[in-house]
């Protein structure tokens, strides 16, 4: 049982608090930090007459429900031949928050805004991610545009990277976008309210769904994690929910992910390094193999990113129920995304994922610090001024902004635990219906469906077998440490 009542929202922020600590990240602005951003007045300003006027563009961001950092638009214009222009904008953040600013620092430390249902640890302070840098409604701001060419095979014919004005014409949400595509709900009254966006809105989609087509003919993996946030009412966790992955997210997935192929396309056309994300080919694919046999599929000897899609389009087809635990153990024998550093002379390491070998970030300045350090490359190349990075503080970089990634990811994770804990607390006893997601050395794990909930099986049989549907009891929850407990109350196949 839990040694000290943990029964608030406010509990698990401080949880979220001690988390961030214990990994080396920053949970509080310092106070450098804080008179730097009590000198800020307004909005970033540049006079350069190169800064070309894209306010007439209909821009519009789509992001969650409540999000208020918004780094990027997008907008689109048809052309013949089933041609699409596609623009995206990303925020520029660098105006504001220049290179070895008292606020840049701790965004060095922290590397990336860090996301739990308790409390959002922001990279940058709220005023500047949330209003004074967020491409927000109706507002007039500074950003870097890519500018691409998209054919009727969802090639990328033509790009173009400059900084522009820009003004964000509606605020949308995924959800409720998403609705509208799918014939299940009224366009969003934002969009209402800008004659012609709903004709934007289609066909973007339309292209974004052009690509993802390519994306995946070329090898472009797709997986199915759960990903469950909590959902509060006041200081009370009353549901934790799945994020569905639908037509707008994937709408905007795919419009970055071609910004972010553009952008790195530019910076390796202009020489100098740069700062990439790169999934390495797997060592250990004889494994990847392995896994498929069981399922009684050949893989190639060598990797094939390819031949892994395929595997596991057929599997999600043939058993979603069991898809996202086979996409879990996938995704950990690939191993974690990484940042390196790249000549234009070298070979790339590429994204075996996306099976680009292409790809940087750059979409989210506001929220993640290579991007940051991206934006900064691309303006000094295109006002023709020298790399304010030099190659061994790319590499220093890349190797912090890892680290600090997989700290901030491992401090969500742990919170996602514990707010589970906190709303099971008060159902020990109760009976619940799962699937074993796990067997190793330090026990059996369980799924449960309803809520979408992860734990550990203290006692059950050496017969059960990972994708098994079984029937457990909870038996105890510790919320400090996001520990969960079931006992196997019957079983079945």
């Amino acid at each position: 049982m839990n040694s000290v009542p943990y029964k608030t929202r406010t509990d698990l922020a401080r949880i979220a608090s001690d988390a961030m600590r214990e990994r080396g990240l920053e949970s509080d602005f310092p106070a450098e930090a804080l008179r730097q951003l009590a000198g800020i007045s307004g909005p970033g300003q540049d006079a350069d007459p190169r800064v070309l006027d894209r306010t007439a563009l209909p821009w519009c961001s789509i992001d969650n429900d409540d999000s208020q950092d918004l780094d990027q638009l997008s907008a689109c214009e048809v052309l013949g031949g089933g041609r699409v222009r596609v623009f995206v904008a990303v925020a520029d953040v660098d105006v504001l928050v220049k290179k070895g600013s008292a606020i840049d620092e701790h965004a060095r430390v922290n590397t990336t805004s860090v996301y739990t249902s308790a409390r959002i640890f922001p990279m940058l302070p709220e005023r500047l991610s949330t209003d004074l840098t967020s491409l927000n409604p109706d507002q007039l701001r500074l950003a870097v545009v890519s500018e691409m060419v998209i054919a009727a095979d969802g090639s990328m014919e033509q790009t173009a990277v400059y900084r522009a004005r820009v003004r964000n014409k509606a605020k949308l949400a995924y959800d409720a976008v998403s609705a509208w595509i799918d014939g299940r709900g009224a366009l969003p009254a934002a969009a209402q309210a800008v004659p012609g966006m709903d004709v934007q809105i289609r066909v973007q989609d339309a292209v974004a769904q052009r690509l993802r087509a390519r994306r995946h003919a070329q090898g472009s993996l797709e997986f199915e994690t759960f990903q469950p946030h909590a959902v509060f009412e006041g200081e009370r966790v009353v549901a934790i929910r799945q994020q569905e992955h639908n037509r707008a997210r994937q709408l905007i997935e795919e419009l970055m992910i071609a910004a972010n192929i553009c952008t790195a396309h530019f910076l390796m056309s202009r020489g100098g390094a740069s700062l990439r994300r790169v999934v390495r080919s797997p060592e250990r694919w004889a494994q990847i193999v392995a896994e498929a046999q069981k399922y009684g599929e050949s893989l190639p000897a060598q990797p094939d990113s390819a031949a892994l899609e395929a595997f596991l389009a057929k599997r999600r087809r043939l058993d979603p129920l069991r898809f996202p635990d086979l996409s879990l153990v996938i995704v950990k024998l690939m191993g974690s995304g990484e940042y390196v550093v790249e000549q234009s002379h070298g070979a790339p390491v590429g994204h075996f994922g996306l099976a680009l070998r292409d790809y940087t970030h750059s979409t989210a300045p506001n929220r993640r610090y290579p991007d940051l350090i991206t934006l900064r490359l691309l303006k000094s190349l295109l006002r023709g001024e020298p790399s304010p990075y030099t190659p061994a503080e790319l590499a220093t970089l890349a190797v912090h902004c890892t680290r600090q990634e997989d700290a901030a990811k491992k401090v969500e994770r742990q919170v996602r635990k514990s707010e589970a804990a906190l709303l099971l607390e008060s159902q020990i006893g109760q009976h619940f219906d799962g699937i074993v997601t796990g067997l190793t050395d330090s026990g059996t794990w369980v799924r449960i469906f309803t809520p979408p909930v992860e734990g550990r099986l203290v006692s059950g049989r050496p017969d059960l077998a990972v994708g098994q549907l079984v029937r457990v009891q909870l038996m105890e929850t510790n919320v400090q440490r996001g520990f969960i407990d079931f006992a196997l109350s019957g079983a079945g196949q």
